[in-house]
């Protein structure tokens, strides 16, 4: 191990964006942020194993809450990686990976309740804004806006 990773600071600034990717896997990088921040009680309102997060659980069959403790003995992002590709309950190729991950990126509210959800956060935060589409916008949005951006 190549020594003990500082935790973000999530009261502070945002984790690294849902778009960002580790072995091709979107979410993973603000994952490890939030379980970073969670570990050293500076998550603030970011929330680990949330049900966005819960889909990267869900399509590479690791327990969250195994994952969290091997994130809290300090790894680095490639450590963090190689600890996946080794715990996945399902073995996933490249190209899967990478169609999970535009599938993520390019995900819209489905039913009634989440667009009425989608809408609530997107006005709240820049309501005038009409490039806001995807679940990945509107969390890169709220993130900018949640920090003093000008959305």
């Amino acid at each position: 191990m190549s020594g003990t990773i500082p935790p973000t600071d999530l009261t502070q600034r945002p984790p690294r964006s849902v778009r960002c990717r580790l072995g091709g896997f979107a979410l993973l990088p603000r994952i490890i942020d939030k379980g970073r921040a969670l570990g050293a009680g500076t998550n603030g309102e970011f929330n680990y194993a949330c049900p966005l997060d819960m889909e990267f659980f869900e399509f590479t069959a690791i327990d969250p809450q195994a994952f969290k403790k091997q994130i809290e003995t300090g790894p680095g992002d490639g450590e963090l990686l190689a600890w996946v590709g080794q715990n996945s309950g399902t073995k996933r190729r490249a190209h899967e990976i990478a169609l999970w991950s535009r599938y993520m990126e390019d995900r819209v509210p489905s039913d009634s309740e989440s667009r009425e959800l989608f809408q609530g956060i997107h006005k709240s935060a820049a309501g005038s804004r009409a490039d806001i589409g995807t679940w990945f916008d509107l969390l890169d949005l709220d993130d900018y806006a949640s920090f003093g951006g000008k959305a």
